[in-house]
């Protein structure tokens, strides 16, 4: 099966669909915009793929002529945003999902810079927007670059419809719906889709929303009101329960119909069967390729969805918190397909979804009502009693995987939730398994912080159940005799961390010997409770004040305190102990942080050696 037509050659009349992407053309599973497409393929319809087309002009978007039913645009597998500005705001150096990692290659906000170069070509054409840049913008957001409260993508990209989440039950009732020769204005039924009306008469019984101009200006009562509509949003995002939802705006209304049913095991395991080329397009090859391609082109795509609750992660507002999983003869099949690959070594880099230990619902209420209503996060700060632990599915699985025939290693890099496996009677059978076969030296965990109150604003369990885990994985490798060891990943300046918090963390790092190589700084992305303190300054669970670190300063000193043995970092890391009141932590003291300027530099047998962590 050949790769899409990506030229005007290659295709023969008029084609149903034009699906534009901010990303190069990658025929993989792990490319969103290769779904939808060889998903609408499977049907019978014919799409033609326009990756990364220059939005200065209209010329490459009149590439395939009007298509028979629609556009259908994406801004590419991340928001096109944080694919061009770290957390700092300064522009990345590269772009993993363009050819040669170059930059360059899309426009800011691409979606809706997509959509307007379309409706200067064809006015009447239905353009339908999907991809996480809309999901998680779907409705009035609190924006990061702009820093300010945009309104829904919809109205920005005048485009005729979202589809949020994944997407693949969606495309395909639009795609019957506009065969049938419904206009795309009367589009207005289908799950997991945003529309605009000027009239809500014909809703039943919706939730309105806080209006637009009611939320969007930075005053303590527009930001009040945005906590609440958040909060609305947040729990009507389960598809058993949510209802529907419309946002006023000056003349117009947006409503978001609920949530999509996720896929059923069978009906994923279709979507991943589908005859992908998976590698980019050969138009790449002399660029160098696209390197996004290359941890995934060899990797699984186990499950999806995630009842880990992470107030920073948008899982909860694109893949859901409902765990869907694909067979074992559906995953064994695509992993002894790697293997007829001559690019294939032996070594599986991964078999994960958002969370690599979960395979299935996080407890039976969801075969009756929703997770969401509960109240109850699944494992924060402890785990609900009514969670459900299973790894022996997930340990029957990676054991069937290593016995494929040429297939040397098959390795974990999707995060693991160690609470998740202490929880489990059985953990300790999954972590042996784990250490003896599926990492190498080192396993990414991410305790985030070690400050209670901060956890709590984060939704993570307590520093105390990762102390466990790193004990028991200690243990499990002196029996195994193997020199591994854990990675943690730990944020800064997430909102509710202030200085004396920080410098907690620092004092923690210091007394398990761990200096982090890279430091992560909290990033407020659409769609996350997270962002939604970040911008407010409030937790809208409770609406209490939470502090939030914004200044530079405050930042790069968060920032120091958790790299404080960094000569670059002496100056900001003694002034921040300064102005706490922690001159203690100054000295000669195996406990401080710093020595005084001045002070007889340690030598390598000064310095105890401890166990890395």
């Amino acid at each position: 099966m050949p790769f899409l037509p990506t030229t005007a050659r290659e295709i023969a009349g008029q084609v149903d669909f034009v699906l534009v992407t901010g990303d190069a053309y990658v025929d993989h599973p792990s490319f969103g915009a290769s779904i939808i497409a060889r998903l609408l393929e499977s049907r019978g319809y014919s799409v033609a793929i326009l990756p990364q087309p220059d939005w200065k002009t209209t010329v490459d978007f009149t590439t395939f002529g009007c298509p028979r039913l629609g556009f259908l645009v994406t801004g590419g597998n991340i928001d096109s945003m944080v694919n061009h500005y770290s957390v700092s705001l300064h522009k990345r150096k590269s772009d993993a999902y363009s050819p040669g990692g170059q930059l360059g290659k899309r426009p800011n906000r691409a979606s809706i810079v997509y959509c307007n170069k379309i409706r200067e070509v064809y006015k009447d054409i239905p353009i339908i927007i999907g991809g996480l840049e809309s999901s998680l913008r779907r409705l009035a957001h609190y924006d990061y670059w702009d820093n300010a409260v945009r309104r829904s993508i919809l109205l920005d990209s005048a485009a005729d419809l979202i589809v949020y989440g994944m997407g693949e039950n969606q495309i395909i009732e639009i795609a019957e719906a506009l065969e049938s020769g419904l206009k795309v204005h009367d589009l207005t039924f289908i799950d997991g889709t945003v529309f605009k009306t000027k009239d809500v008469s014909f809703l039943d019984e919706p939730i309105i929303l806080p209006a637009f101009k009611m939320i969007k200006e930075p005053t303590v009562h527009s930001k009040k009101e945005y906590a609440k509509s958040f909060m609305v949003q947040y729990h009507n995002a389960d598809y058993l329960t949510a209802r529907v939802l419309v946002e006023e705006y000056s003349n117009i209304y947006v409503v978001q119909n609920k949530p999509a049913k996720p896929l059923t095991t069978s009906e994923l395991d279709r979507v991943y069967a589908l005859p992908y080329m998976r590698d980019y397009h050969p138009m790449y090859k002399d660029a160098g390729g696209v390197p996004a391609i290359e941890e995934v082109k060899f990797s699984i795509t186990s499950n999806r969805g995630c009842f880990g609750g992470c107030n920073f992660c948008a899982l909860n507002f694109h893949q859901g918190r409902l765990v869907q999983s694909r067979s074992h003869k559906s995953i064994v099949a695509e992993a002894a397909g790697f293997t007829h690959d001559g690019d294939f070594k032996g070594y599986i880099h991964d078999v994960g979804g958002p969370t690599a230990n979960f395979r299935g619902p996080s407890c039976d209420r969801w075969t009756k009502e929703s997770v969401v209503p509960c109240k109850r996060h699944c494992l924060a700060p402890k785990p609900c009693p009514n969670l459900k632990y299973d790894h022996k599915d997930y340990l029957k699985l990676l054991k069937t995987l290593r016995e494929i025939p040429k297939v040397k290693k098959v390795f974990i890099r999707s995060g693991i939730r160690f609470d998740y496996v202490l929880g489990d009677p059985k953990g300790d059978a999954f972590l042996q398994e784990l250490c003896e076969h599926h990492i190498s030296g080192r396993l990414k965990v991410a305790p985030e912080h070690v400050s209670e109150k901060v956890l709590r604003h984060m939704g993570k369990p307590s520093i105390e159940a990762y102390q466990e885990f790193a004990q028991k994985f200690d243990a499990v490798n002196k029996k195994l005799k193997k020199d591994q060891y854990l990675v943690p990943y730990l944020m800064s300046s997430h909102p509710g961390c202030n200085l004396d918090d920080a410098i907690e963390l620092a004092e923690y790092l210091q007394s398990v010997g761990h200096q982090p190589e890279q430091v992560q700084d909290f990033y407020p992305t659409p769609g996350t409770l997270s962002t939604c303190m970040y911008y407010t300054g409030l937790d809208p669970r409770n609406m209490k004040r939470v502090f939030v670190a914004k200044s530079q300063r405050e930042k790069t000193t968060q920032r120091a305190l958790m790299q404080y043995r960094l000569p670059v970092n002496y100056d900001i890391v003694k002034n921040a102990l300064i102005r706490a009141g922690r001159k203690d932590l100054i000295g000669h003291d195996p406990k401080s942080l710093l020595r005084p300027k001045g002070a007889k530099k340690e030598t390598r047998r000064d310095i105890k050696p401890r166990k890395k962590r």
